[in-house]
């Protein structure tokens, strides 16, 4: 049986409907701007928070001096307010294990707890969360499991010309484009050998999207590819 469609984009075909105005459905590539997926990408940090949708991107930075559960709460209740609204899909870069030196284990426990706090405020609010191993975020931006930020934020450059953000923006950016593209709306075209990244990914079950012809010759990830 198919699942319904999210609630934005239910609304907007009851709108279209209505709407006697020429081409306001069968246009694909109107009707696929529409009924786009809201994603949001989230590189969660302590100091600097990336955050990213389809087509922008911001940086959330706590105010000096805040430090333990303060700063963590400051970071949730900021993302509570101004994001955390109409998501049909959030993608969060899961735990690093392989790059905890010592100056990063200092602060592990601290990072930890924001990561589940913000966490569990998504499935608080009925947003479907994937966590977004490191290796599989790198790989479908560069084709490298084990590229840097710099190499991140050039990818991000070279897709998207409006880009100019940090290097935790750029992470978002590419964890929101992950997101968008399991759903069958990729924000960029993507070479295969960086598409099988979205494969390592334990995705959320959610209602089967809303999938509109374009012209590009993107391929939904639920659907089989030629070999």
């Amino acid at each position: 049986m198919t699942q319904p469609s999210p609630p934005h984009v239910t609304e907007w075909l009851r709108q279209a409907a209505a709407d006697q105005t020429p081409g306001t459905i069968d246009d694909p590539a109107r009707l696929r701007a529409r009924l786009a997926p809201k994603v949001l990408g989230l590189d969660l940090s302590l100091t600097c928070t990336g955050i990213a949708g389809n087509g922008w991107t911001e940086a959330l930075k706590p105010p000096p001096g805040l430090r333990g559960v303060d700063r963590i709460l400051w970071i949730r209740d900021s993302l509570t307010a101004r994001w955390l609204r109409s998501i049909d899909l959030a993608a969060v870069e899961g735990p690093s294990y392989g790059s905890q030196g010592s100056s990063r284990q200092s602060g592990h426990h601290e990072r930890a707890g924001l990561w589940w706090t913000v966490v569990i405020a998504l499935r608080a609010r009925e947003i479907p969360v994937a966590v977004i191993p490191p290796a599989s975020l790198k790989k479908y931006a560069t084709g490298r499991g084990n590229a840097d930020k710099s190499l991140m934020v050039l990818a991000a450059a070279r897709h998207w010309k409006w880009y100019e953000g940090t290097a935790d923006e750029a992470d978002a950016l590419w964890l929101a484009a992950m997101a968008a593209h399991h759903l069958g709306h990729p924000l960029a075209d993507m070479p295969k050998t960086h598409r099988a990244a979205l494969d390592a990914v334990q995705w959320p079950d959610l209602p089967a999207p809303v999938v509109v012809p374009h012209q590009t010759g993107h391929t939904d990830h639920t659907a089989k590819e030629a070999s």
